[in-house]
């Protein structure tokens, strides 16, 4: 409790401060990261009996209502702040009537109501995840993007082993990857997105049975994982990091991929020829990395790509024709290479495809690079065939390691007592918009957060298949200097994006907002009969259409793939929800650019707001019920 307190004054003293505090370095989210890891429990258990020796006057139907309240009251305790008062009716023992949560019936006991599904998105709430929500061991359905939870992910999410969605991005999460997360068997959709995880990304991510993967704008450090290719994922997403190393050639082995996003890392060496493999891929870009060779033959193979964009590289050699043509390309951005030929129909036209050949080495071309700049790479050519990346296996340098993560402390279990309705929290109000990672800034990843807050409808019986969308991630290669404006996504519609006829903007321009819609995900979670209701917050400027999801350019931005994978079993067919969904909260006013950051403060603990908010794949979607 003593800890907690010092969190609770810690945050206190920060607010007080926050006038002064924008983005942060990576110095300064590092030791944000330490603090916080010092003050948080990540391997607590609870003890086996902890939910029958918890002491409450409330009587409950069933000792898994009884579990979720007392992991529900134990999380409102853990909440410094929520302005917006969405958690103030979590008192009591109706715990299916609380903002966010909807109930229904067990999968293995239809005589009995569990709690479901939880959906806190975009209510600007800042707080911790405490052991106590492993308790809620009937969730499927876990979304809590657009927020301010901080800390680490607690090893007992390791008993949600129904969990069928997790979104927790654009919060302000640290240390490793959550690895608890690999031992939930049903999971389909991870979306860590936008926060601060750091280190390795383990090769066991790519051993799940994942639909959809969305790791960027973190802190990763590490090469990509040699059995990458192993994954049955259609949408990964890793940009916005630090990673290095070479793309390795089993990616040629991801026959369901359709959307591959690497822009803005440290990634080296020639491109596998594998990459031929992705028949089904529809948005590959690997921009703003430093690539090299000339590109592989097969790359023809790509026979349904809309959005290809390798700019900001070294790659050398001619632009195929073969490319240029392919049938169902949209926007092709080869720019900011050093290419010193192109091709019969891959100079830039009015016409689709949109292609783009700026600051390249072709001869006759307006706009290309200085004659001495393209000699110093073009007279020293890559041959792929010797390069230690050509087959994609990462060299034996590139694979920085990050400082061990400081030992988490561990706090004492609170034992059960009696249970005291919390007061609603205090409405802070927002004089300020809220602010976003600095770090590198990322150039905007078209990775689409999904909708917001909207309650789930009743759900009827026998299963059709549900639409739940990951969201894409569309992402133009340029701006790394500036934080990503705050996604909108709007609901998931079929529209073509218009093609791209300018480049990308310089590594140093303010990225433009994300948001790209979710692309569906046709990984039929049980029955659901009704549509989740559309979410109208039109994103700030450009309204992306959804899935396929082409957003408007800068960059390329593509369509977002539909995520294919069968929804766990389900035992009975589910009665109609009971408890009705809350209403939809709108957004948090836009994000403004940030100014500089400012030097680290002593004593600070929590970063200042991120604020993109963007919603994730709509709660409706309860997999299994």
């Amino acid at each position: 409790m003593a800890s907690g307190g010092f969190l609770l004054l810690s945050l206190f003293l920060f607010s007080s401060l926050s006038s002064s505090s924008y983005a942060l370095s990576d110095v300064e989210a590092s030791f944000i990261a330490r603090r916080q890891l010092m003050h948080l429990t990540e391997n607590e258990d609870l003890p086996d009996n902890y939910v029958s020796n918890y002491k409450t006057n409330f009587k409950f139907s069933n000792s898994r209502l009884k579990g979720a309240y007392i992991a529900l009251e134990a999380w409102k305790k853990a909440i410094y702040s929520d302005p917006s008062n969405f958690t103030s009716n979590w008192s009591g023992q109706d715990v299916c009537s609380y903002n966010g949560v909807f109930c229904e019936k067990a999968l293995d006991d239809p005589k009995i109501e569990v709690v479901a599904g939880i959906d806190l998105n975009n209510a600007d709430i800042a707080g911790y995840i405490p052991p106590e929500v492993g308790l809620l061991v009937d969730l499927a359905l876990l979304h809590i993007n657009s927020n301010r939870f901080c800390g680490i992910i607690p090893h007992s999410f390791s008993n949600l082993k129904i969990l069928y969605e997790l979104d927790i991005s654009n919060n302000r999460f640290v240390g490793r990857f959550p690895e608890t997360v690999l031992s939930i068997p049903d999971l389909k959709f991870l979306d860590l997105r936008f926060n601060d995880f750091e280190g390795e990304i383990p090769s066991e991510l790519f051993e799940k049975s994942f639909d959809a993967i969305f790791l960027n704008n973190n802190r990763f450090t590490s090469t990509i994982p040699h059995n990458l290719g192993s994954t049955p994922a259609t949408v990964v997403v890793m940009a916005n990091n630090n990673l290095s190393g070479c793309v390795p050639a089993s990616i040629g082995n991801m026959k369901s991929l359709n959307e591959f996003i690497l822009i803005n890392n440290n990634l080296m060496g020639c491109l596998p020829t594998e990459i031929g493999n992705l028949e089904k891929v529809s948005v590959f870009d690997i921009s703003n990395n430093n690539f090299v060779g000339v590109l592989p033959k097969t790359l023809n193979g790509l026979k349904n790509v809309e959005h290809l964009s390798i700019s900001h590289n070294k790659f050398t050699g001619i632009v195929p024709r073969n490319v240029c043509s392919l049938p169902h390309l949209v926007n092709f951005t080869f720019s900011d290479n050093y290419f010193n030929g192109e091709e019969e129909g891959c100079a830039p036209q009015k016409k689709e495809p949109a292609l783009d050949d700026e600051n390249n080495c072709i001869p006759d071309r307006p706009k290309q690079k200085q004659s001495n700049a393209c000699n110093e790479v073009i007279s020293k050519p890559v041959d792929c065939s010797k390069d230690k990346c050509g087959h994609g296996s990462p060299p034996s340098s590139s694979s920085p390691k990050t400082p061990p993560t400081p030992p988490t402390p561990k706090q004492e279990t609170p034992t059960p007592q009696q249970p005291k309705p919390t007061p609603p929290p205090e409405d802070y109000s927002h004089e300020e918009a809220p602010k976003h990672h600095e770090r590198s800034p990322p150039p905007p990843v078209h990775s689409p957060p999904p909708p917001v807050h909207s309650p789930p409808p009743p759900v009827h019986s026998p299963p059709p298949p549900v639409h739940s969308p990951p969201p894409p991630v569309h992402s133009p290669p340029p701006p790394v200097h500036s934080p990503p404006p705050p996604v909108h996504s709007p609901p998931p519609v079929h529209s073509p994006p218009p093609p791209v006829h300018s480049p990308p903007p310089p590594v140093h321009s303010p990225p433009p907002p994300v948001h790209s819609p979710p692309p569906p995900v046709h990984s039929p979670p049980p029955p659901v009969h009704s549509p989740p209701p559309p979410v109208h917050s039109p994103p700030p400027p450009v309204h992306s259409p959804p899935p396929p999801v082409h957003s408007p350019p800068p960059p390329v931005h593509s369509p977002p793939p539909p995520v294919h994978s069968p929804p766990p079993p389900v035992h009975s067919p589910p009665p109609p929800v009971h408890s009705p969904p809350p209403p939809v909260h709108s957004p948090p006013p836009p994000v403004q650019p940030p100014p500089p950051a400012s030097p680290p403060m002593e004593d600070v603990f929590l970063p200042p707001h991120f604020g993109s908010s963007y919603a994730s794949p709509p709660p409706p979607i309860i997999a299994g019920y």
